[in-house]
């Protein structure tokens, strides 16, 4: 990854990186650790203080940017979605959260990331299948372009995304600038497994959607 050229851009690639990690942390029935997963979430100082704080529930706006509050729901009506979103900041290691197995039906968003309806990406992540069965985003693969993704923020404001295009990406190969790079609208980035399955039952690649705000 090419190296940041401003403070500023350093915090964005970093935060990225993360979210990245945190599609791949090993949950079972639905995803597998790479190799490079311990050693590559490495937050700066900031997003460790901002994260084990707690204080990131809104992002702190621009000048002349209003305040936005953190997303509590994520609905997709053309594939019969709706889930709460829980929270997801560092674990003790630095790697990112994922949703416990045992909550395969709700999805997560990652507040070291942008907030929804700020500039840059906002990312959602959910499990496909786990151990338990089918999970919130097992149809996303379903997913259509011009479909439209509503989040619902804490002050009950719904903001419209809509589909612009989706991809699966082998997760040896994940597109960390092109899907976390940072991005002059709100975009929305909505995470979870795909493919076939590696000899341990994981499944080897990511399924990514790509949305921006309408």
């Amino acid at each position: 990854m090419p190296s940041p050229r401003t403070p500023r851009r350093f915090r964005r690639t970093t935060a990225a990186l993360l979210t990245a990690v945190a599609a791949c942390v090993a949950l079972a029935g639905c995803s597998s650790a790479e190799p490079s997963a311990a050693t590559a979430a490495t937050p700066s100082a900031s997003a460790s203080a901002r994260d084990t704080a707690g204080s990131a529930s809104a992002a702190p706006p621009r000048t002349g940017e209003p305040a936005r509050s953190a997303p509590r729901e994520v609905s997709i009506p053309s594939i019969g979605v709706r889930s709460t979103l829980m929270e997801l900041g560092l674990n003790a290691d630095g790697t990112v959260e994922v949703p416990a197995a045992e909550k395969g039906m709700t999805a997560g968003w990652y507040r070291g990331g942008a907030v929804p309806g700020a500039p840059g990406p906002a990312v959602l992540i959910g499990h496909n299948d786990t151990r338990f069965g089918r999970a919130v985003f097992h149809d996303l693969k379903n997913i259509r372009e011009g479909a439209e993704v509503l989040v619902r923020d804490g002050a009950g404001k719904t903001l419209r995304f809509t589909v612009t295009g989706k991809e699966a990406v082998s997760k040896k190969a994940f597109p960390t600038e092109k899907v976390y790079g940072p991005t002059k609208d709100s975009t929305l980035r909505l995470i979870t497994c795909d493919g076939e399955f590696d000899a341990e039952g994981h499944p080897v690649d990511n399924l990514i959607v790509y949305g921006s705000l309408a």
